[in-house]
């Protein structure tokens, strides 16, 4: 049985066909991580010439089914052809392989979230929540992370939401002197309340929008996850509109079931059209539970952000599936 041609890099094939048997019949590769040397340094060459550089993938809900762990999905996000990934916490996490598996494949962790998450909108957690942003930044340095990921944490009760609102632009204005000149940025994101997130402060862009503007800090910006805003009922171009500067990271997923675009109700071609035309020119932050394999999701999720980027740059996953 001789490998089949690989429809966008025949060179690689026989990378591509070793790697896919040995992952499929349970064989170990020869290379500590697990991975054949050959194929891992292929994929790299093949990214680097063909690269959807457009597309982050969140490492935390994509390629699972590949492997269990973080740096073997990044393995696997580099041999499907992309260049960024995204992860949450790293806490529980092999900082370290993590290190190894971005040195080893090129591709660059784009956004990773502040840990511990702890309540923005009450004062006492301030201070242990700031050690957390010293800790945290200290691991994003270490990863080459450009990101830190903010979320303000649940609504208090019978407290006026315009204390809970000063009292996360309050620290997050501490959060921006203490990343200030090391190139990471913070990015605040609301969550939708509706589905996902019942009873969170922060599910209005426009007032997420609001408090970036208060901090005044260039290191502070907005994480638009389109899938919240629009979950929550929002428009983007009226809400987003001239403030599209102060938007540093833009996420999706489809609604309902917040699978892969294109599944759901949402236009996502014409959201992308919007978000380039309003004049963001960021990656999309692939942030889905997949509802299929997630080569194949994200191919058409290439397919979809082709019409507006252009032509999908990876016309395969550096896997080539045995279809003898």
């Amino acid at each position: 049985m001789s490998p089949p041609t690989c429809p966008t890099c025949s060179r690689h094939t026989s990378a591509c066909w070793t790697r896919r048997r040995k992952r499929s019949t349970g064989q170990r590769c020869s290379s500590a991580s697990g991975w054949n040397d050959e194929a891992t340094a292929l994929s790299r060459a093949h990214r680097q010439e063909t690269a959807v550089t457009t597309i982050a993938a969140n490492l935390e809900w994509l390629f699972t089914e590949t492997a269990d762990w973080t740096a073997d999905r990044i393995r696997a996000a580099a041999a499907h052809g992309l260049d960024a990934v995204e992860i949450w916490g790293w806490r529980d996490k092999d900082v370290e392989a993590i290190r190894a598996a971005l040195d080893e494949t090129g591709v660059t962790l784009l956004s990773l979230i502040v840990d511990p998450q702890l309540q923005l909108t009450d004062p006492s957690t301030h201070e242990p929540y700031l050690d957390g942003v010293r800790d945290s930044l200290e691991v994003a340095i270490a990863l080459g992370a450009p990101n830190l990921v903010v979320v303000a944490g649940q609504e208090r009760d019978g407290v006026p939401r315009q204390d809970q609102h000063d009292a996360v632009a309050s620290v997050l204005s501490r959060a921006a002197a203490i990343v200030a000149g090391s190139g990471v940025t913070l990015l605040l994101e609301p969550l939708n309340s509706r589905v996902d997130h019942v009873g969170t402060y922060l599910w209005s862009t426009r007032e997420g929008l609001d408090i970036v503007r208060e901090v005044g800090s260039p290191q502070v910006r907005l994480l638009l996850d389109a899938y919240h805003a629009l979950v929550m009922g929002e428009d983007l171009a009226a809400v987003v509109g001239d403030d599209i500067a102060l938007v540093g990271h833009v996420q999706v997923a489809d609604a309902p079931g917040r699978h892969e675009p294109g599944t759901g109700t949402i236009d996502w071609q014409a959201q992308f059209r919007l978000l380039r035309d309003l004049g963001y020119s960021g990656r999309w932050g692939m942030e889905y539970t997949p509802s299929r394999e997630t080569a194949a999701s994200l191919r058409h999720v290439e397919d979809l952000a082709a019409l507006v980027d252009g032509p999908r740059a990876s016309g395969t996953t550096a896997f080539v599936a045995d279809t003898t």
